[in-house]
């Protein structure tokens, strides 16, 4: 089913990439209830004015937190009527040895430890058929950086995934990943994502971006890729034809400031290429790393990253509620607050888990369906790319 044979809401919905000029209906009432910073902004969001670094700040600043996520759900709203969309999806995680050591991961293994993995294609060809089903949509494909890994190994991953389930969509690899794989390759990136591709890559996710800030990259993951390279590799990926997500890692260091910045960036790429899907705000997690020493992000931080988000990033078409790193909760207030999508079902997650995540390892249909309810949303199942989008009718496919 696509978006135009969807149920209308009692308003418009937006264009599926709509862009910095959306034009709305006349101004909401709520409008002049709003504290006095954000009706200036709100008559920008309306009039369909792209929104400064400055209105980002007084965004951050002002103390209505509420009035804020009225703003931000009454855009995203417009765009995306009452639907919340989600996935029916399973994580793989090919490997967990890494060379970097960026100190906000808990997750990465020197490749002694007893629980240090690397996935070889018997094993992912006997998870295939084991643990994954035909009804699945999509696998989410990331790892570490592992300095054994030959070229023939990543395309054997997609090569071995595809031929056990032709039709799941794979989304993987990461920029830092891609930017090792070329590496290894010793190829052009072009050429690699050629490759790639041919093997059974279908999209990329996000991760990986965390703050592109350059202070921020010096204190906490110096050997990683920077931000302007990670921006460079992004724009490449776009070009090849692949879409991508775009995420932010916040709640650790960084600045308010160095999030606008992030997300400036970040709309100035899909400007130029259109190649985001969504973008998905990430919750640091501090527990087993080197910076457990921080405090932990609250809920209301959160809910107002992601209303800012949704405000700044006026051509991205979608804003996630990853429940995984929000908590169950959280996600569902954050369907009012600027996302419509809660992702999926996951299944197994070990990236936030091993960081003191104390959300499940993975949710059901039906559960992910009552999340969505609870929260007065209409549950839309999606494919990856947003392609097919299906109404929940209380029938989960076998």
């Amino acid at each position: 089913m696509t978006l135009s044979s969807l149920p209308s809401p009692p308003y418009p919905l937006a264009p599926s990439n709509p862009g910095p000029h959306d034009t709305f209906n006349a101004s909401p009432s709520w409008v002049s209830d709003l504290a006095p910073e954000l009706q200036s902004i709100a008559e920008k969001v309306l009039n369909g004015s792209r929104l400064s670094l400055e209105d980002g700040q007084a965004l951050f600043a002002s103390p209505d937190l509420q009035g804020l996520g009225m703003l931000a759900n009454y855009v995203s709203e417009s765009r995306n009527g009452n639907r919340s969309t989600y996935i029916h999806n399973r994580h793989l995680n090919y490997t967990n040895i890494c060379a970097y050591r960026c100190m906000f991961c808990a997750f990465r293994r020197d490749g002694d430890e007893a629980d240090a993995q690397v996935m070889d294609t018997d094993f992912v060809r006997h998870k295939m058929r084991t643990e994954f089903t035909d009804s699945m949509d999509e696998v989410h494909v990331v790892g570490g950086i592992h300095p054994g890994l030959k070229y023939e190994d990543y395309l054997a991953l997609l090569r071995t995934i595809k031929e056990e389930r032709p039709n799941l969509h794979i989304k993987g690899f990461t920029m830092i990943e891609l930017d090792q794989i070329a590496q290894v390759a010793d190829l052009p990136l072009e050429q690699v994502l050629a490759d790639l591709r041919s093997a059974g890559l279908d999209s990329c996710p996000g991760g990986g971006a965390e703050i592109l800030s350059k202070r921020v990259h010096k204190k906490l993951y110096n050997g990683k890729l920077p931000p302007e390279q990670w921006l460079r590799t992004v724009r490449t990926v776009h070009r090849s034809g692949l879409k991508t997500n775009a995420t932010m890692l916040f709640g650790h260091i960084e600045s308010t400031d160095e999030r606008l910045d992030h997300l400036l960036q970040l709309r100035e790429v899909q400007d130029e290429t259109g190649g985001f899907m969504q973008f998905i705000p990430l919750v640091f997690h501090p527990d087993n790393t080197p910076l457990e020493r921080l405090p932990k992000a609250t809920g209301l931080d959160a809910l107002r990253t992601i209303a800012v988000s949704r405000l700044m990033l006026d051509n991205f078409p979608h804003v996630k509620a990853y429940w995984i790193m929000l908590g169950l909760k959280i996600a569902q207030i954050a369907l009012h607050y600027g996302a419509d999508d809660i992702d999926g079902t996951v299944v197994e997650e070990h990236i936030t888990h091993d960081a003191g995540a104390t959300t499940p390892q993975g949710l059901t249909e039906e559960e992910l369906v009552q999340l969505i309810q609870e929260a007065g949303r209409d549950p839309v199942r999606r494919d990856t790319l947003y392609t097919h989008l299906r109404p929940w009718n209380g029938e989960t496919p076998s």
